[in-house]
């Protein structure tokens, strides 16, 4: 709900307030943003009186906007957008450079209007934005101009009521006749009265992405930002601001995103007056955009969402908002396949025989999707070459793209494929043919990554190759998934077609000319499930969730490490958008050994699919992913939609990190609860075994309090190998380890493990958690003792009771 009156403006959601007003100089004063108030009416002064901080004489040492209003610095004003040239030194919103060289901005307030419904953004260089299926969204429009030139600033802001979420973005217009340059044109600025915060981002790199730090900001400045040319394995765009007192479930907490997919930058500076500022936005960092006469240019939407309830809290604001206002299309709301990808079973060594017998074994394991990775076109058997030329190999495939979907369809599976439409090979057809599509300095040697360049984007013709070829493809067969990956950064910035003054501009319109791809792809194929790709994590984002519903959240595949991963994202994203795989041991990335069924655990609370080798596990091993995989089945929809909560962590640390990496906790906790919270999915993993601990609670959240739900685990047999020489201990001969009458022992004897099975109460589950059967601790083994060593885990399923 929008109340504005007076040059005052109030936006509601459900649980959250926003205020502002016009300042006497003409600047837009921030007021509050956090628990939902109540305003009083008539809208004016009087009403928002306690919200207004009073300025009678200005501060020591400070310029005064003018002569008029000598009582204001605008150093020491909570704004709503700032820039440099009038006193404010802070971060700015906006930074310009005028024809005749100067940078000094000066917007205020001109009017201001509602609407119903999202408007169309511009049809040239369209940036993807969130949406409402019914329309209903509510939109205030505020219009300020710059006193010394004939620009106009739009600021954007849109009420998402039942996700206590606000959206916000920014629109420069030139209605002069000069040029100007944007050196910097933020989407989001909020302004804080006090520095008591923290300050926490999501950092990383390949193959360890999302790990949480967090920043005391008390005086100074933190950068959160990407200069990879995507949103970046090294810092996401989600970020988090709270209370230093702030837990999982109790505190203030807001969180803050970017529908954006390039580089991005978010930044919070405490200044000498102890306010603390956000801003984000596209990167400033060697930015710079010619904005002609006649000509607007448009921010991403920043995302702002605040919860009282702590991180988990604001983390229901996020997905709910991400579930309902950025993925779309078909896939929004269907349940996703279980798959079973050919990459860690075959890598580029592939062909029409040796992927028919993966595919058979994973039609018996009850796979329903059978994706082949890279490796199936031009002569690409590593990866040097071929990117580019997207022509099937026909003496891998000698029946075609075509001929081998028929195959697996005739099996009982749908058809996915691989593809990395942005690069090119030099040794390839494509490069060959148009040198000049590269993204490279002409002259200068180019930095490559994994061999391979970027098409430069940025030209009409280059996205219109891409659209042609990818549509040829993903007509060619029945084709039912699409992993559409990006596996390096961008170096060398540099477009061909552009003057020496615009290579500022480059890496936008990279991102512009992807989501034009993006965007007539998905159009033109609506029933293709498309996962987006980037080096696993190095771009995922709400723009990429635009278009693609799911995104594979990191090449490593470590139960461990996608423990730490998963729970990263969740912070900012929905598990329906987190694609993990269950994949083999040793692990391909770390060689590390874990439980298989921890492998499957951790996958199941994402969109869960498979990266082993069928065809060479044993029989044990096979049985228990069939097992598995019909668990899944039967639980995938409360884990696909259900409402994700977090308990105890691996990344428990206080408010305080280090360099050398946060303090980490040893228990993980995942819960999973259904829309109606009939049903209930709950998880438990431990990194390291400590000796003689025997106790452990599980607490699980979410739950109706007054339902009473039945409380049970799924009870599995033991590998009698896993005791070791324990087996001498009950066996009436000695029994010598890893012999045949080890391994003889090992095929007939199974060990059982604990069961627990009881009713309890929602409140009761939640408030006082479940004391869990006493794990081993070297005393004594029977069915009441939980084998619990390093790296296993134990899902918990909770169903409500109808008497």
């Amino acid at each position: 709900m929008i109340q504005t009156a007076n040059d005052i403006f109030v936006l509601h959601t459900e649980h959250t307030t926003y205020a502002f007003r016009k300042l006497p100089t003409g600047q837009l004063e921030h007021l509050y943003y956090g628990r939902k108030i109540h305003v009083c009416e008539p809208l004016d002064e009087n009403a928002v009186a306690p919200l207004i901080e009073k300025h009678t004489f200005q501060p020591g040492n400070s310029c005064v906007y003018d002569r008029e209003h000598d009582a204001y610095t605008l150093e020491d004003v909570c704004l709503e957008m700032s820039s440099y040239g009038k006193g404010d030194i802070r971060e700015p919103f906006v930074e310009l450079i005028y024809e005749d060289g100067s940078f000094s901005s000066d917007f205020v307030y001109e009017s201001s209007a509602r609407f119903e419904g999202r408007e169309a953004r511009d049809a040239e260089n369209a940036l993807p934005a969130s949406y409402d299926e019914k329309d209903q969204v509510e939109h205030l429009c505020v219009t300020l101009k710059d006193n010394n030139s004939a620009l106009k600033l739009e600021l954007h802001y849109y009420i998402y009521e039942d996700c206590d979420v606000i959206t916000r973005s920014a629109k420069l217009i030139n209605d002069g006749e000069n040029a100007v340059q944007i050196r910097r044109l933020m989407s989001c600025q909020v302004d804080f009265q006090t520095s008591d915060y923290v300050f926490t981002s999501f950092h990383g790199a390949w193959a360890r992405e999302m790990r949480r730090w967090d920043v005391p900001v008390a005086a100074g400045k933190y950068v959160n930002a990407s200069y990879t040319g995507t949103s970046s394995s090294r810092a996401n765009p989600f970020v988090m601001l709270s209370g230093r007192e702030t837990t999982e479930d109790t505190g203030d907490c807001y969180g803050f995103n970017l529908v954006y997919s390039g580089n991005h930058y978010e930044a919070v500076e405490v200044n000498s007056y102890g306010k603390t500022r956000f801003v984000s936005g596209i990167n400033p960092q060697n930015f710079c955009w010619q904005l002609p006469a006649g000509e607007s240019f448009e921010t991403p939407e920043a995302v702002m969402a605040y919860s009282r309830a702590g991180y988990n809290g604001m983390s229901q604001c996020m997905h709910r908002f991400v579930r309902e206002h950025i993925v779309r299309g078909a896939w929004k709301k269907k349940v996703r396949p279980v798959l079973l990808n050919s990459w860690e079973a075959a890598y580029f060594d592939i062909n029409e025989k040796k992927l028919l017998q993966l595919a058979r074994a994973g039609k018996e394991a009850g796979i329903e999707l059978f994706v082949m990775d890279d490796g199936w076109f031009g002569h690409r058997d590593n990866d040097r070459s071929s990117l580019g030329d997207w022509k099937v190999n026909t003496k891998k495939l000698p029946n075609g793209l075509a001929g081998l979907c028929k195959k697996i369809n005739d099996l009982g599976m749908d058809f996915g494929i691989w593809v990395e439409p942005e690069m090119v090979n030099v040794d390839s057809e494509l490069y060959q043919a148009h040198p000049d599509w590269a993204m490279d300095i002409p002259g200068k040697n180019h930095s490559e990554g994994r061999n391979q360049r970027l098409l430069d984007l940025s030209r009409a013709e280059v996205q219109d190759y891409i659209i042609g070829q990818m549509s040829d493809l993903f007509s060619s067969a029945n084709i039912a998934y699409v992993k559409w990956d990006m596996n390096r950064i961008v170096t060398d910035y540099y477009s061909k077609i552009l003057p020496p003054e615009r290579q500022g501009e480059v890496a936008h319109r990279y991102v512009l000319g992807l989501y034009r791809c993006m965007k007539e792809l998905t159009e033109r194929f609506p029933e293709i499930l498309f996962e987006g790709c980037a080096a696993g994590g190095n771009r995922f984002d709400l723009g990429i969730l635009s278009y693609f519903p799911q995104i594979w959240a990191s090449d490593d595949t470590d139960a461990l490490c996608r423990a730490e991963i998963q729970t990263g994202y969740s912070y900012g994203y929905p598990m329906s958008v987190v694609s993990a795989h269950v994949s083999s041991c040793p692990n391909h990335q770390t060689l590390r050994v874990t439980p298989l069924e921890t492998r499957f655990q951790v996958a199941a609370f994402g969109v869960c699919g498979y990266e082993c080798n069928f065809c060479d596990m044993k029989k044990e091993d096979f049985e228990a992913v069939k097992a598995q995989i019909a668990l899944y089945k039967e639980w995938r929809k409360v884990l696909q939609t259900g409402s994700f909560y977090r308990g105890r962590n691996f990344s428990d640390q206080g408010s305080t990190s280090s360099l050398s990496g946060p303090l980490t906790g040893n228990i993980q906790e995942w819960t999973c609860v259904s829309e109606d919270r009939e049903k209930a999915v709950g998880f438990l993993m431990q990194k390291l075994v400590s000796p003689n601990t025997q106790f452990e609670y599980y607490r699980p959240n979410g739950l109706n309090p007054e339902a009473r739900y039945h409380f049970y685990n799924r009870s599995l047999k033991y590998n009698v190998k896993e005791f070791g020489d324990l087996v001498n201990t009950v066996a009436p001969v000695h029994i010598r380890q890893d012999s045949v009458a080890h391994n003889l022992i090992a095929k007939f004897v199974k060990m059982d493990g604990e069961a627990e099975d009881f009713c309890a109460y929602g409140d009761a589950l939640m408030y006082a958690g479940v004391k869990l059967k006493q794990a081993f601790g070297g005393t004594g083994y029977n069915e009441q003792i939980r084998h619990f060593p390093d790296f296993a885990s134990r899902m918990y399923f909770m169903e409500q009771m109808n008497d």
